[in-house]
């Protein structure tokens, strides 16, 4: 089919890729440099920094199992408005949580505005785009996340340590208030997905519950979120063992190569499927991941951020893609629900393995042993291809259109 008469670049696609980046930087400015402004601020124990981090996911994964059922019945605006409303309260409540109980209490409210959120965008955009051209759509408005998680974490400690915490607040509210004047008209052009049809009123049984094909690449995913988990909580822990001035400048360099990658592997995606590059960028993550290991200047560091975006890159999109594609419309949002529950549980474990990892060793030598879960990646992907070469009589061959678990 000519791509010329299936538009990718519509305004609706564009203004939901924004939407996401502005929820997404939203997090991510704030999320780094919590940590740091907990343990000075309150004089927090290590376990109790680590409890932001916990609470936060067990929220937003909470709220997105819910979403994706309410998604499921075509209940969208609604999701996203609430979704919405209670991220931007839960940022305000930032500058009058003067206890610890308090904070907490406005990061479990953040965790489910910002699931509700997080699971409605990509839903809504993935209904839009061009179903051959599902992989490059999906890779280009995942960008916006990859982006917002490299340069979120540099922007938001910069802004604690030159102007303090309360300007950090406001500027995390200005950047969502904007998503209302874009979200707004969107909810008006962009059709919900027909809602499932009960199982009662149809003349054909339909198979109900969940889609076990998301399992393996949920898995996956969250075997390479566990290392992105080491990288956000301790980069700057390694930097300072590595005599390294601005070892946050990881995630500029990240970004970099996730923007150069993005629009590659979409395409890729589009004509081979995920089998071309699934295991090659694993390896990239691998090698990104040990070159950091042993990095000592800041041109070292560039260089295993490089390796380790362009693998990341280009996994996130092709994994979101892939789980996309074994549901039906109506059932996006689980699928979206499940991407991100897996991306944020994975950051939340790895915090805290790759964290008591540290603490026996060095952050050189977690960022080694952190490698080991991507060896795992691999070794579960290829007993995946192995059993479905052997049970099934189709090529070896996934192709963007296909659908084959």
């Amino acid at each position: 089919m000519n791509d010329t008469r299936e538009k990718l670049w519509t305004r609706e696609f564009i203004m939901l890729t924004l939407c996401n980046l502005l929820l997404f930087l939203n997090l991510q400015m704030i999320v780094s440099p919590l940590s740091g402004y907990v343990k000075e601020h309150f004089h927090a124990s290590a376990f109790m920094v680590s409890m932001f981090t916990t609470l936060f996911s067990l929220a937003a994964i909470a709220a997105r199992l819910y979403s994706a059922k309410a998604l499921e019945r075509g209940i969208r605006n609604q999701i996203l408005y609430i979704g919405l409303a209670l991220a931007l309260l839960a940022t305000f409540g930032y500058l009058w949580s003067g206890t610890m109980a308090l904070l907490l209490l406005m990061r479990i409210v953040f965790g489910v505005g910002f699931g509700m959120g997080s699971t409605t965008l990509p839903t809504m955009a993935s209904g839009i785009i061009p179903v051959r051209r599902l992989g490059e759509g999906m890779g280009y408005f995942g960008l916006s996340t990859s982006i917002a998680l490299s340069l979120g974490p540099v922007i938001g400690t910069a802004l604690l340590e030159n102007k303090g915490f309360d300007t950090l607040v406001y500027a995390t509210l200005i950047v969502i208030a904007l998503i209302f004047p874009l979200v707004i008209p969107l909810t008006k052009k962009v059709k919900p997905a027909a809602p499932a049809i009960p199982k009662e009123f149809t003349a054909v049984p339909q198979k109900q519950g969940f889609p076990k094909a998301l399992l393996l690449p949920s898995l996956m995913n969250l075997l390479m979120s566990i290392t992105y988990g080491g990288l956000l909580s301790f980069i700057n822990l390694f930097g300072k063992e590595a005599s390294l001035a601005n070892a946050s400048l990881f995630f500029l360099f990240n970004a970099v190569a996730v923007v150069l990658i993005r629009p590659i592997s979409g395409k890729i995606y589009d004509r081979k499927g995920h089998i071309a590059l699934l295991i090659p960028s694993a390896v990239l993550l691998i090698g990104g991941l040990w070159l950091l290991s042993y990095a000592h200047t800041t041109g070292f560091l560039a260089l295993a951020a490089l390796c380790y975006g362009l693998g990341f890159g280009t996994v996130q999109p092709t994994l979101q893609s892939w789980m996309l594609q074994q549901v039906p419309p109506q059932k996006q949002g689980l699928a979206n629900s499940m991407y991100f529950n897996s991306l944020d549980l994975g950051i939340a474990v790895g915090a805290m393995i790759l964290g008591q990892i540290a603490q026996y060793s060095t952050y050189g030598a977690m960022y080694r042993y952190a490698s080991l879960f991507l060896v795992l990646f691999i070794m579960v992907y290829a007993f995946y291809l192995a059993k479905r070469a052997k049970n099934n009589n189709m090529p070896n061959r996934d192709t963007g259109t296909s659908t084959t678990v």
